[in-house]
């Protein structure tokens, strides 16, 4: 009696499994679709990543400024290295992503 139960849970078991395969077979896609749309998504996220890295390089261009200023104020020696190290990474940060975004042609 038990055994027959037992197989008949399994034969329902097994008959579940293969239909909920077929269903993951018939909703899925092929590999170029896929990576199409990750192409499509990641090139929309361009803009918005250059905007982020130019306020990004708007706000360490302050935050050198003032540094270089105080430092200027109080009469610092390495003022100068000060300044055209602030200088440069904004300047970096800005062709950086000027540069990413002519290189993938956005």
């Amino acid at each position: 009696m038990k055994m027959k139960r037992l197989k008949k849970v399994k034969c329902k078991m097994m008959l579940l499994m293969l239909c909920s395969l077929s269903s993951i077979y018939a909703f899925s896609q092929d590999g170029n679709a896929g990576l199409n749309e990750a192409n499509t998504k990641v090139r929309s996220y361009f803009d918005t990543g250059t905007n982020l890295m130019y306020a990004i390089g708007a706000i360490v261009g302050l935050v050198g400024a003032i540094k270089v200023y105080n430092k200027w104020n109080t009469g610092d020696h390495d003022t100068g290295k000060v300044a055209a190290a602030w200088f440069g990474s904004c300047v970096f940060l800005v062709v950086v992503a000027t540069v990413i975004k002519s290189f993938f042609g956005l």
